[in-house]
């Protein structure tokens, strides 16, 4: 069994993470300063990263390339498959007309592009988030945000750069109880703290959102119901995660907050129309041309019928239900006993540091209760529902796996990456690294998280890849376990918005697909500044200023 050493290069921890560091270092410059395309420069990566796993950390190339295998399996499914059915029900919408109607009924919401986007984006990106996560907020919002007239680009944008602060307790709460379970640590302990770091980004990032849409004139004009949207969905995410329940924190956070700006714009002195919506914005900077505005404001005088406007609300009203009813007791039991994991052929890696054999080597198939699986499910109610006819509805789902056919290499290779990364002992060598800062590592703490999810695109991934690491690393220091086993989590949901993989599924989403690199550009500096934020929140929680925070 192939057992990796933290340090190969020089017996020194340093030098081998930076030869560890080696294959996103070519992926980020590939993708970011060269321009390649975000396939080209994930295949770049992943020979890099072979290469360091086989010459560096002497891993067997048997077990190399089993594990890029393993890594693009679960590229394949859960990831893309879930992206695919979602995008499927959307493109379903579309043939049909109905989702016109959505994008009407969400213009006299607000005609307003810039609450628009804390409505879909952090609103309904955070309730997908809960119900769902993995990929389908993004997929789903941009969509809808570009239906609703944003140019492609920053619908993405917009999309990405939401899809943070509900991250920690999405898909039902996941990351969190995997924080726990491996850790040892009671869940309840960890989803309190972490609820009382990730809501002071609910406070920023609906502001931030507005200020994406239409810089500082979007954050003089609303930033009243965009701070209300932040305030009450931190303010349900802390009371939630505290008092009630780590699974349903996201679906009371997001149904909060969109009830509080909903009553927040009827509230804004002279935003009312003789509509009742709020009037429109003049056309904003990197938006829609004059015409096309001109021709979504005509479209928001034509009054739907109550049955259209319903028809068109049915997708995602089916999409909560089923995921929903599958988080009903007897159901999600009855789900579970259709799962099967299973060693991955060929591949017997153990831990570096216990020599456990590596969990990563086990690949689950849950077919039925995944993610993928449940959106397909609600696929096909939905078709039932709108009478959408087989044959239309198979031409789409054609058309969608035509569209994302790039996307699908790009994000098996990026996960097929992170897996050689993983099991050679590259990301336990950086990990270990950076958890050797000594005093520094309570402001280091949340870093070691967001480059998790930077790699593997998923929270639930960093924890169980950092998790123990961090209250080891805590408990050597006198620091307290839970908090930086926390900031392992709220700095990861940091990372998502530059993941490949999350990138991968924007771009697919918006038919931005080659424009990766613009969009990492866009948002790094973002996931940058707000990941200090959560360093020097964390940092002060670990010191008598903000200590009081967390709780006793």
């Amino acid at each position: 069994m192939f057992r990796p050493e933290l340090d190969p290069f020089g017996d020194s921890l340093a030098w081998s993470a930076a030869v560890a560091a080696a294959p996103l270092l070519v992926f980020f410059v590939l993708l970011g300063v060269v321009r390649l395309k975000a396939h080209w420069s994930a295949l770049a990566a992943l020979g890099t990263a072979l290469v360091v796993a086989v010459a560096g950390y002497d891993m067997p190339v048997g077990a190399g390339l089993n594990s890029a295998a393993e890594g693009a399996a679960f590229g394949l499914f859960p990831i893309m498959w879930i992206v695919v059915n979602a995008l499927w029900i959307y493109q379903m919408t579309v043939d049909t007309g109905h989702f016109a109607v959505l994008r009407r009924s969400f213009s006299r919401l607000s005609g307003d592009q810039r609450l628009q986007a804390v409505i879909v984006a952090f609103c309904f990106g955070a309730l997908l988030e809960a119900l769902a996560g993995f990929g389908a907020p993004v997929a789903i919002t941009s969509v809808m945000l570009i239906a609703l007239g944003f140019s492609p680009f920053k619908a993405a944008t917009v999309a990405l750069v939401a899809n943070t602060a509900p991250v920690a307790f999405g898909a039902m709460g996941t990351p969190v109880i995997t924080l726990s379970e491996l850790t040892g640590l009671s869940l309840d302990d960890v989803s309190s703290t972490v609820g009382r770091q990730t809501p002071v980004l609910a406070l920023v990032v609906p502001l931030l959102l507005v200020f994406l849409v239409d810089g500082k004139r979007g954050i003089r004009e609303t930033w009243m119901p965009a701070l209300v949207c932040g305030v009450f969905f931190a303010l349900a995410q802390f009371a939630t995660s505290n008092y009630l329940s780590t699974e349903l924190t996201d679906v009371v956070a997001a149904l909060v907050a969109l009830g509080a700006v909903l009553a927040a714009m009827r509230l804004t002195p002279g935003g009312k129309t003789e509509r009742g919506g709020l009037e429109p914005p003049p056309v904003i900077a990197g938006g829609s041309r004059d015409a096309e505005v001109a021709e979504r404001r005509a479209e928001t005088v034509t009054a739907d019928d109550r049955g259209a406007v319903f028809k068109a609300y049915v997708p995602y009203l089916v999409i909560i239900a089923v995921f929903a009813a599958s988080q009903i007791g007897a159901v999600k039991d009855r789900l579970a006993e259709t799962v099967t994991s299973f060693d991955w052929p060929g591949l017997e890696v153990a831990d570096p540091v216990t020599g456990d054999p590596a969990s990563a080597t086990t690949f689950t198939f849950n077919w039925l209760p995944a993610t993928g699986t449940l959106l397909l499910l609600s696929g096909v109610i939905t078709a039932a529902a709108l009478s959408v006819r087989p044959g239309l509805a198979v031409r789409a789902y054609g058309r969608t796996l035509h569209q994302l056919r790039w996307a699908i290499l790009t994000v098996a290779t990026v996960l097929a990456l992170a897996y050689v990364m993983n099991l050679s002992g590259q990301t336990a060598t950086l990990g270990h690294w950076i958890a050797g800062a000594g005093t520094g590592l309570a402001f280091l703490s949340p870093v070691l998280g967001w480059l998790g999810v930077a790699v593997t695109g998923s929270d639930t991934s960093a924890n169980a890849l950092f998790g123990v690491l961090q209250v080891t690393a805590a408990k050597s220091s006198g620091l307290n376990p839970e908090l930086l086993a926390s900031a392992n989590s709220s700095g990861g949901v940091l990372g998502k918005m530059i993941s490949p993989q999350n990138l991968a599924i924007a771009a697919a989403a918006t038919g931005l697909h080659g424009r990766e690199a613009e969009l990492l550009r866009k948002v790094v500096g973002w996931s940058l500044l707000l990941l200090l934020l959560m360093c020097v929140l964390v940092a002060l929680q670990s010191t008598a200023v903000l200590e009081w925070m967390l709780p006793t």
